[in-house]
Formats: C-alpha cells, sequence, structure tokens
C-alpha cells in the first residue's frame, strides 16, 4: 500500500477518540496491527479505524479484551473485514448484550425495592429476605449483585 493509506498513531487517535496509550496497549495485545515507517514510527492501515470503534463498543457490553481477541481472531485473514464480517460478530453479542440488559433491569427493579422499604438492611427486610433466608449464599449485597456474564 502507498505511505498515503496509513495513520499515524496520532491520526487514528484524533479520529477515533482513543488514546495513543490505549492505542499501543491494544497493539500490545494483539487487537490491532500496525507496520513500522520511517524511523521507526507507527502506521496504521485506514481498516483499524473500525477494529478500534467496534474494540470500544465490544467493552461497553462488558465483554473483556480476551474475549474481543477471540472475536477478532475469527474475522478473514488478508483483507479488511466487511460490514458482512462485523454484522456476524455483533449478531454473536447480542445475546449477550440482551442478558446484560436483562440483569440491569432486575438489579434496577431490586434496588428501588430495597430503597423503598426503608429497612436498608438485607438481614431484616421482610419484603426481600424473609427470616434472613439469604444468609447462606454468603455474604454482601446477595440480592443485588449482578451475577457475572458469561
Amino acid at each position: 500500500m502507498a505511505e498515503t493509506e496509513y495513520l499515524t498513531i496520532g491520526a487514528v487517535a484524533a479520529r477515533s477518540g482513543v488514546a495513543p496509550s490505549a492505542l499501543r496497549y491494544y497493539e500490545t495485545e494483539g487487537l490491532i496491527t500496525s507496520v513500522r515507517g520511517t524511523g521507526g514510527q507507527r502506521r496504521y492501515e485506514r481498516a483499524v479505524l473500525r477494529r478500534v470503534a467496534v474494540l470500544r463498543a465490544a467493552q461497553a457490553l462488558g465483554l473483556t479484551l480476551d474475549e474481543i481477541r477471540e472475536a477478532f481472531e475469527s474475522l478473514p485473514a488478508g483483507r479488511t473485514p466487511t460490514a458482512s464480517d462485523w454484522a456476524r460478530l455483533s449478531r454473536s453479542w447480542k445475546k449477550r448484550l440482551t442478558k446484560r440488559i436483562a440483569e440491569l433491569e432486575r438489579l434496577r427493579d431490586k434496588l428501588t425495592g430495597c430503597i423503598g422499604c426503608g429497612c436498608l438492611t438485607l438481614g431484616r427486610c421482610a419484603l426481600f429476605n424473609p427470616g434472613d433466608r439469604i444468609a447462606d449464599k454468603g455474604p454482601g449485597a446477595r440480592l443485588l449483585n449482578v451475577p457475572a456474564t458469561d
């Protein structure tokens, strides 16, 4: 590719809204790649902008970097991913997002109920924890904790 088809790290940072340090970290983690120009400066293909956008969206969903890396590894090698490639990834994450929304709604609803009760203690709460039956499940606010997602 011609030199003009590459972006500097500063240009990628400005276009993506991601700090250069984060871009370097993503590169270290194998999530994005660059080539080295004269003087060893990083140069990124324009396609990295889409990859960074998808990476940030996946992080907002709560995916770990390992999960994102695994998803990126399913993308075709040797060519820029197409819209259908990205659509396939987003479909695979839709189930997780739907589950996360349901968990957050349950948390919201339980939190409102608990605050509305006024006792502010699950140990004595007749509404959500009569007889302190939740104590056997472990310490902390067991009814308010959002379970870990798969």
